[in-house]
Formats: structure tokens, sequence, C-alpha cells
């Protein structure tokens, strides 16, 4: 089994894409609403209750993590990956990797959270895999609650990306990484204020490819995987409106939603 987490239900839009990529396997998905955001937590903290995340899915039978939450992958993975038994996977090196491949300037915008931008985790990866590339960061703090509360049409959330996405197209940079996995809800709107002379690379799409490449390449990892079109969900709290606001992240609709008690992760 795949298992994917996130702090809340924007991984969905990852697990979307894995559905589409890899629509034989199973994948359990575990959203910690208990404790979102993880964004304004401490590196200490955020590795923490990855780890917790991480092996919550581990228990439940899962040979491969998928780390759906950027905060989470670029505060957490260095640690998930020296203390797990099984591959995980972030999505922050598919998406600056894309990215590279895809500019023509060497100048690529990354629009995310105050965490995910605070990190400088895509400059870093940038870095060590071509120098002369420069990022061009962008805070985005609005858009995560314009995507929950469902004001992707909305002239107001427009607006305010034209105020985000400003800074970025002065830079004139020819390639964006959306930074976090609610922005693809947000892809169409974000390309026609960006233009068409802007490539947009989506963490969901850019995540799937590489979680594809390691099964077809791993042969032992390909047999632990069990084919079976099952899709499981797990949240710390289900109270909220986890169902309501996932099915449009998974573009299909949620099933049962089961409690994970956090304190037993």
């Amino acid at each position: 089994m795949i298992g994917i987490f996130d702090s809340g239900v924007g991984g969905l839009s990852v697990m979307k894409e894995l559905i589409t990529t890899l629509p034989d396997y199973q994948i359990t998905y575990f959203g910690d609403t208990a404790r979102v955001p993880y964004g304004n937590k401490s590196k200490e903290t955020v590795t923490r209750y990855a780890l917790e995340d991480a092996n919550f899915l581990i228990k439940k039978g899962a040979k491969l993590i998928v780390v759906a939450c950027s905060t989470a992958t670029a505060l957490a993975l260095d640690t998930l990956t020296k203390k797990l038994d099984i591959p995980v996977i972030g999505v922050a090196e598919p998406s600056i990797k894309a990215a590279i491949e895809a500019t023509r300037n060497n100048k690529i915008g990354v629009i995310g959270t105050k965490g995910t931008i605070g990190s400088k985790i895509y400059q870093k990866l940038a870095k060590k895999i071509n120098p002369k590339v420069k990022i061009y960061p962008q805070s985005c703090p609005l858009l995560v609650p314009l995507v929950e509360e469902n004001w992707i049409k909305k002239p107001e959330t427009r607006r305010i990306l034209k105020k985000y996405l400003r800074p970025l197209k002065t830079a004139q940079v020819d390639t964006l990484i959306l930074g976090c996995t609610h922005y693809p809800l947000l892809e169409k709107t974000i390309q026609e204020i960006a233009g068409k002379r802007i490539t947009l690379i989506s963490p969901g799409k850019e995540t799937a490819k590489a979680v594809q490449k390691l099964i077809d390449n791993n042969s032992d990892l390909r047999k632990s995987l069990k084919k079976k079109k099952k899709y499981r969900f797990y949240a710390s709290d289900t109270s909220g409106e986890f169902k309501q606001i996932g099915n449009r992240f998974l573009g299909r609709r949620i099933g049962k939603l089961a409690k994970a008690n956090v304190e037993n992760l």
C-alpha cells in the first residue's frame, strides 16, 4: 500500500494525481486535521508530527510514504528518510527538478505558504541540481483559506493572486512552481494571470511521476505493493469539513472517513 499524509486536506490533490498515474495500487491517506496547520510550527514539532503520521501509515501497511505537505517536506524529509525503513518521497524535489528542466532563462518562481517559503527548500535543492538557476520566492498566506472556503472563482481571489504574482512577472520568471498542494485548484486562474509564457509546475503531477519512476525501478517495492483499487481515508479530527472540502481536492467523493487517535500515532 502507498501511504500519503498531509497536515489537512491539501494532500488530496496529490492523491488525485497518484490515482490517475497509478490507478491499480492501494492508497491510504492520512490528514492530521487535529494539529493543522504545520506552517506555523517549529522544525522540531513538524518533524515529530511527520514521524508520527508516517508511522501511523506504516502500521496500516504502507510500503512507501508520500509526504504531501510542503512544510513537512521542507522541515522533516531528511529525518524521515534516515529513520524509516521504507522509501519516502516529498513534493519539493520532483517539482524543482521539473522546473529546472522546463526553464529557458534559469529564472524560477515559487509560491507557497510562509513556512515553505521561509524554509528556503527550493533554493537549497536548486543549488544542488543547477547553481545557475535563480529562485524567486513569494509567500502567499491568503491562498489556502480562500481555496478551502471555495472562493476559487471570486474576483477577490483573482485580485489577491494578481498582487502575489506581480513581483514574479516583473522578475521575468518563465517557470512557476505551485509550492503548496492547495494551489492546483487555482491553476487555471494562475495561468491566466501569469500568461502563457510562464510554465506552471504542479506538485501533485510531478510527485506522482516520481512515485511511478521509483516503483518501476524497484522490483522489491513493486512486489510489496498490492495491486488493488482500494482507497482509505483517515483524519485525526473528523468533526470538520474534511469530506466536503476534500471531495474538491480529490476530484471524486471520499467514502468512509475513519478517525485516527492522534495520541496513539
